[in-house]
């Protein structure tokens, strides 16, 4: 029998990761909804028509497709049908008999964007939502990228106000201030982007420009000239945008270069004014911000414009985010990002719905804060408390502590079996439970229980009122 193994780019997570990761949705979800977010969940596959041609030529090849069962059985009007739309999503006549129809979401806001159009009757405008669940991507496995990884999104559609940009952005800070995790937060529009395509003669050329530019963190300002050049871009071309990507300052200060080279490109300056009013709603939102707790990151001054930010989905139109950690410590691409969609709706007929959105990278963000090491320490252990099992009638006294332990709301177990008394104690060592309970013979007798401390070894005989008390968090 061959050794078992999982899929190349998927995770098996124990119990001690599972309750971290809940501590991270749990923490975004309180506050999605302390911004008035609603809850959505959507089917882990969609029609492959739904998804196809959303995300570029690159994402189209990562999408995970799934072969259909029992087509065979389709009825002749169902093939027809199916065919139908492959021909009209290609253009072109489509022979060859069609094997798959369906596939594994890609990301979140497509399959939204497709429940908006269904549901629209029944959903009060403007609408927001958080969605957490997992995609499914045929990337290349490496560091922070996997096959199956969970995303948890939330967007606000039927809205074209940039104040929704700005509580975008207070949530994403929120976030990873409870989180712990420093972070720079770029921000950026794809109407600069635009405008650069503009400026280099070029402005049918503005998807090679921001792909080849998306890859500058990566491969530095000589990999994206060559790649730009391959692209066609002359060499004219390939000055303005180093020009543009050389501007430094504030954030303020590079507005206003920016405003000087791009003045007469209409959306150059449609993009300048968009980040500007963001900029300055998010000021007054968070003028009054409540005041930290002990641990909490400061991430109030790391936002950040960065016209080199391109963000390579093609369905961004306006203000564009992404989140990177800031810390020396982690070297991992973006946790989180996002932007302004203009017309996603209307890939599926609804014209007119506006909406902008961000997405959090679970996994990378998670593999962040191992490495930073600040997950609450309490989330190593759920049980608080182990009984020894001794038999007989300790047994039922036993049973009967247990229950008491849990009605008070403490998180306890007994061990099933009367096994040797070291046996027991590694497994509660193992496991690292910070109490062991000892119900013997004469804790019974006297119902009492005594209570020994793992971390401390200190051990005392007391009643059970003042174990629970002991136990309390």
């Amino acid at each position: 029998m061959s050794k078992p193994s999982i899929p190349q780019g998927t995770r098996d997570f124990s119990p001690a990761e599972v309750r971290r990761r809940q501590y991270i949705f749990n923490t975004l979800r309180t506050i999605f909804e302390l911004y008035g977010a609603q809850p959505l969940e959507t089917p882990s596959m969609e029609n492959l028509v739904t998804l196809t041609g959303k995300y570029g030529e690159e994402g189209d090849r990562l999408i995970f497709k799934i072969l259909n069962n029992g087509l065979h059985e389709k009825k002749d009007a169902d093939k027809e049908k199916l065919n139908n739309e492959w021909n009209t999503l290609l253009s072109k006549p489509y022979s060859t008999p069609v094997v798959t129809e369906r596939a594994l979401r890609y990301d979140l806001t497509i399959p939204f964007a497709r429940y908006v159009v269904m549901h629209q009757n029944d959903i009060a405008f403007p609408f927001r939502r958080y969605q957490m669940q997992p995609v499914w991507r045929a990337d290349r496995p490496q560091k922070g990228r996997y096959r199956e990884f969970w995303q948890c999104d939330v967007d606000m559609v039927g809205s074209t106000s940039l104040i929704n940009e700005a509580e975008l952005l207070s949530i994403y800070q929120a976030a990873f201030q409870k989180l712990k995790v420093p972070v720079t937060i770029k921000i950026n529009s794809r109407k600069l982007l635009a405008a650069l395509a503009e400026l280099c003669g070029m402005p049918d050329k503005m998807m090679d420009i921001t792909i080849a530019m998306d890859k500058l963190d990566k491969i530095g300002w000589v990999g994206v000239a060559n790649e730009l050049r391959e692209r066609g871009i002359s060499d004219d071309g390939i000055w303005q945008i180093e020009r543009v990507i050389n501007v430094k300052g504030t954030n303020d200060e590079k507005l206003v270069a920016f405003s000087d080279i791009m003045q007469h490109s209409a959306s150059g300056m449609e993009g300048i004014n968009e980040l500007s009013k963001t900029l300055a709603y998010y000021g007054s939102l968070n003028a009054s911000a409540p005041l930290m707790e002990a641990g909490d990151v400061d991430n109030d001054h790391n936002i950040v414009v960065d016209i080199s930010l391109a963000r390579g989905l093609n369905y961004y139109t306006g203000v564009i985010v992404e989140v990177v950690c800031s810390s020396d410590a982690v070297k991992m691409g973006s946790i989180g990002g996002g932007g302004r969609y203009d017309d996603l709706t209307g890939l599926f007929g609804l014209k007119g719905v506006s909406g902008v959105g961000v997405s959090f990278g679970i996994d990378r963000i998670y593999d962040v804060m191992e490495e930073l090491d600040v997950f609450p320490k309490q989330l190593a252990e759920a049980t608080k408390a182990m009984l020894v099992n001794f038999g007989g009638e300790n047994e039922t006294y036993a049973l009967q502590i247990l229950q008491q332990l849990r009605s008070a709301n403490i998180a306890a177990e007994i061990y099933p079996d009367a096994a040797k008394f070291d046996k027991q104690m590694k497994y509660a060592n193992r496991r690292g439970i910070a109490y062991v309970l000892l119900p013997g013979d004469e804790e019974r007798q006297k119902n009492m229980v005594s209570v020994k401390n793992f971390e401390t070894g200190e051990q005392k005989m007391i009643s059970v009122d003042e174990a629970i008390a002991t136990l309390k968090p």
